[in-house]
């Protein structure tokens, strides 16, 4: 088996969608980025990336890459299921936290892990979702914007 360490941030601003976990959030900011810029989706790409010792999302969806513009992060997300597949691996595991001060995602976590389990093949029990603030310190705790850490289990098919 192997494990993955993933890390995303993106800027909240106004006029664009919240897109947490494959769900959209009412929030009157939405996260800047070329795709739908779903930090949690984004994170846990780069865990599953990483625990396959492939490279990172950046490679894999080029913001240079007009195809990814406003791009659908859970098709992403079945894209680097399937390279993880390619390379002899399934996903076993998940666990997320959002770094954020608003909104409260707990009525959106039961949604989100619906939404997220499919796509890695596994139980939703198996996919790990919460949330923390950073207590009004930093660019998170100022509201600017939004960061998630991830780590996926992985391990060989059959």
């Amino acid at each position: 088996m192997f494990v993955g360490f993933g890390y995303d941030v993106h800027r909240l601003v106004e006029g664009r969608p919240l897109v947490l976990g494959g769900v959209t959030i009412p929030h009157e900011k939405g996260l800047d980025g070329h795709s739908d810029a779903d930090v949690l989706l984004h994170a846990l790409m780069d865990a599953l990336l990483g625990a396959a010792g492939l490279r990172d999302i950046g490679y894999h969806f080029p913001p240079s890459d007009k195809a990814y513009k406003g791009a659908d992060s859970l098709k992403l997300l079945e894209h680097v299921v399937g390279l993880l597949a390619q390379e002899g691996f399934r996903p076993v595991n998940c666990d997320m936290t959002l770094l954020a001060e608003r909104p409260k995602i707990g009525p959106h976590v039961d949604a989100m892990k619906a939404r997220i389990a499919p796509v890695l093949g596994v139980e939703a029990r198996r996919v790990g979702l919460k949330a923390t603030t950073n207590e009004g310190m930093g660019f998170v705790g100022q509201g600017e914007g939004m960061a998630a850490y991830a780590v996926a289990l992985i391990a060989p098919v059959g």
